[in-house]
């Protein structure tokens, strides 16, 4: 390990040691908002701390046994001890590369819920078929985490599935793992009412946006116009005998969001609200990073056929990530939830470009 990185990591323990202190400070521990912050921070530098630690055990093991070795003049004893020094010495560089992605910075919305938008794009009715699929694999992949599902607004197809579908997942961790998920999914398969057994390619996009407090955006609402309206279902027809649901106009950007699966006008102003803030956010996150568009279509590209972030082709079995080039042939699986495999390989691959960033 290079001397700038011991001495990073060596100011880290200096920062624990002083966080532990905090901790036992009694003005601090009778401020709430104050103690949840040095915990936090706490809860960060701890792992941080013994995995540094474990390094130098592993690296004075290995050095410590690699010179006993060469003083031994038992040739049975000699060959032990440099096995051990082989092993612990790959034990210390394991530890290194956990150190170095443990440094990354961290996205500081990882910890947030989340609100997933999903939309058919290209493939009319199948592409409504398909936001079906996807939304049910997120709730199995969900209900796996052990994070809750909130529906906040649904339009079902009559042909099955849905025109579009807005949910709320709850959660730690939900967002550092569900936003890999952003962007255009292609299906390539047969669809039920395809009669002659052509292959068909659909497409339909995910937005995932971190759910934020008032505090963190406020929305004024002079700058909102409210309407409602009778909620409907498939094909139009009224669901609904009372104007329960509502749409919300944000005029300074011209965003739109609409709510009406609760059945009162006030449950699904306040879900309307919440979903507004997130892409008001998400905005805000967009023109700060230039590297993504200026509104969600950065997250959702123009959902043509030949946009996508992943293919999931049923002929062959196969699941493809295109951003990391990774084929996994494993389809009903994962379109049961089983995510992990893809999402690993995507926040080990992000992880990754933050080093070499």
């Amino acid at each position: 390990m290079e001397p700038q990185l011991m001495a990073r990591l060596d100011e880290v323990v200096a920062a624990h040691a002083a966080n532990l202190e905090q901790m036992a400070d009694p003005a601090i521990a009778g401020n709430q908002e104050k103690y949840t912050e040095v915990a936090r921070r706490h809860s960060e530098l701890r792992d941080l701390v013994a995995s540094y630690q474990k390094w130098k055990s592993a690296s004075t093991e290995s050095i410590e046994a690699a010179e006993l070795a060469g003083g031994e003049s038992d040739p049975a004893m000699a060959a032990e001890l440099r096995a051990m020094s082989v092993e612990r010495s790959a034990e210390a560089d394991r530890l290194e590369k956990q150190l170095r992605l443990m440094l990354v910075p961290k996205d500081p919305n990882d910890d947030k819920d989340v609100i997933v938008e999903i939309r058919g794009a290209v493939g009319g009715d199948e592409a409504a078929i398909w936001a079906g699929d996807l939304f049910r694999m997120y709730q199995h992949y969900s209900e796996a985490k052990g994070w809750g599902i909130e529906p906040m607004n649904s339009s079902p197809s009559e042909a099955g599935g849905f025109k579009e579908i807005t949910f709320a997942v709850k959660g730690k961790g939900a967002y550092s793992r569900l936003k890999f998920e952003a962007g255009p999914h292609r299906v390539q398969r047969v669809p039920k009412t395809e009669a002659q057994g052509r292959v068909h390619t659909s497409v339909a996009t995910v937005a995932v946006l971190p759910e934020v407090e008032d505090v963190e955006v406020h929305v004024d609402e002079n700058d909102v116009q409210i309407d409602v309206f009778r909620s409907s279902g498939p094909g139009g027809q009224s669901v609904n005998t009372t104007d329960s649901a509502v749409r919300l106009t944000h005029k300074p950007t011209g965003l739109v969001v609409i709510c009406q699966d609760e059945k009162s006008q006030l449950q699904n102003k306040v879900k309307a609200f919440r979903v507004l803030r997130a892409r008001l956010y998400q905005l805000e996150m967009d023109r700060q990073h230039a590297e993504l568009a200026a509104d969600r279509k950065g997250q959702v590209g123009s959902g043509e056929r030949s946009e996508k972030i992943r293919t999931y082709n049923y002929k062959d079995n196969r699941v493809t990530d295109h951003r990391i080039g990774l084929s996994i042939k494993r389809l009903p699986e994962i379109l049961q939830g089983d995510l992990d495999d893809l999402i690993d390989a995507l926040a080990l691959d992000d992880e990754a470009g933050k080093l070499t960033g």
